[in-house]
């Protein structure tokens, strides 16, 4: 039997450490957060996607009483990105979730189906994301998905 490590890098920022581009894109993130359609769970997920040609494209997540056909807001953008602008390759993702207290102290992470909706537009680019998930207290700086989900179905 062998053991495998596997690491990962998230750089811990606070805001007036970003750069002026990172700031704006999670600041559209934050405003879907209000445009979330959320009456189940009272979570409201927004996500800002900046294009390769400066262009950003937003989404929010939208509830549905049938759970399975509800989207996530980072889906939402990417999915709507691709259909836009699909021979432009998106750059960065920023996302920000608030609760029924507000905006939350600690990041939000995708989740795994986002993921790997992630892993296909780097596939799809052939680049790497810069993700950055927003929370008050704090900012995780990501470069590639591979390290938020080091084991991708695209690896096997």
């Amino acid at each position: 039997m062998e053991a495998k490590t596997i690491s990962s890098t998230i750089l811990v920022a606070q805001m007036d450490e970003l750069q002026v581009e990172d700031v704006q894109l999670i600041e559209c993130a934050i405003a879907q957060t209000k445009k979330s359609y959320s009456p189940y769970s009272k979570f409201c997920v927004g996500a800002a996607i900046r294009l390769e040609n400066g262009e950003t494209v937003v989404g929010c997540n939208q509830e549905n009483a049938a759970f399975g056909v509800t989207m996530c807001a980072e889906r939402s953008a990417l999915f709507a990105a691709g259909a836009r602008c699909p021979e432009v390759a998106i750059t960065a993702i920023a996302i920000a979730a608030r609760d029924g207290e507000g905006l939350l102290k600690e990041p939000v992470s995708p989740c795994g189906v986002c993921r790997q909706a992630m892993v296909e537009t780097e596939t799809r680019y052939n680049r790497k994301l810069r993700i950055l998930l927003y929370g008050t207290d704090k900012v995780y700086i990501i470069d590639g998905i591979e390290n938020l989900m080091p084991l991708t179905f695209a690896n096997f």
